[in-house]
């Protein structure tokens, strides 16, 4: 189990949102290559970025950024979720240097494109399933559907998806501690590997996620917490490593 420190960029700027409202954000860099270089020095092995603007408009809108956060993050993997829709996106996104794609409200409108893309790049497709009590949210989380996160998840067990990234909605960017009991559920319901994500807050969270290894949580996502000096990422990071 690894953490994974997220970088979410909202006009250039590395931000973060209260439960995924784009009008309930701190701003915490001008410079997003720079935090990702600060997290790799501290030892992150993954980097998460999320364009919220490509999320909210359909489109990759940060793609200066992005390439500026590749490069700058040299051998370290970054995976890139926000506004994929389509092959060809996945494919320019893969060809600057990023090393997993995130798909997320696309997979409830194009469970295919899921497929497909697990076929022509194979180990590098992420669905991400964001959950407000236990339904999947797209579009930015302006949206919850009727369709249950742990149904969609199932859709893609024999698809090649590398990991699922599951996000508590209601616990994102709140540092109330993460909902423990929805992951352990999705995870034991779920055979893809599956990456907690929302309202990671102090080593505790840390500690009580890590107990979920062996229900098929393979990693954590954390944002606010690193950002606000809540967490350190190398206790995390060493914490992990010993297990």
């Amino acid at each position: 189990m690894i953490v994974i420190p997220a970088i979410d960029i909202k006009g250039g700027r590395c931000v973060r949102l209260l439960q995924g409202r784009m009008d309930q954000e701190t701003v915490f860099s001008d410079d997003p290559p720079a935090m990702a270089v600060r997290w790799i020095d501290q030892g992150a092995r993954l980097i998460h970025v999320v364009d919220l603007d490509g999320a909210i408009e359909k489109s990759p809108k940060n793609l200066a950024a992005i390439e500026q956060i590749t490069s700058a993050a040299g051998s370290v993997p970054i995976q890139v979720g926000g506004g994929i829709r389509d092959l060809d996106t996945i494919g320019m996104y893969l060809d600057q240097g990023v090393d997993r794609v995130v798909i997320g409200s696309a997979a409830i409108y194009d469970p295919d494109l899921v497929r497909q893309a697990c076929r022509d790049f194979p180990g590098r497709i992420v669905v991400g399933i964001d959950a407000r009590n236990g339904k999947v949210a797209i579009e930015g989380w302006t949206q919850t559907t009727e369709v249950s996160a742990i149904e969609l998840g199932r859709q893609f067990e024999d698809s090649g998806v590398a990991a699922i990234n599951f996000t508590d909605i209601e616990r994102d960017g709140m540092q109330t501690g993460p909902n423990i009991e929805a992951i352990r559920e999705f995870a034991r319901a779920v055979g893809i590997p599956v990456v907690a994500s929302g309202g990671v807050s102090c080593m505790d969270d840390i500690r009580n996620l890590s107990k979920l290894a062996e229900d098929g949580v393979s990693g954590i996502i954390t944002g606010r917490a690193l950002y606000d000096g809540r967490l350190d990422l190398r206790e995390a990071a060493a914490f992990l490593d010993a297990l």
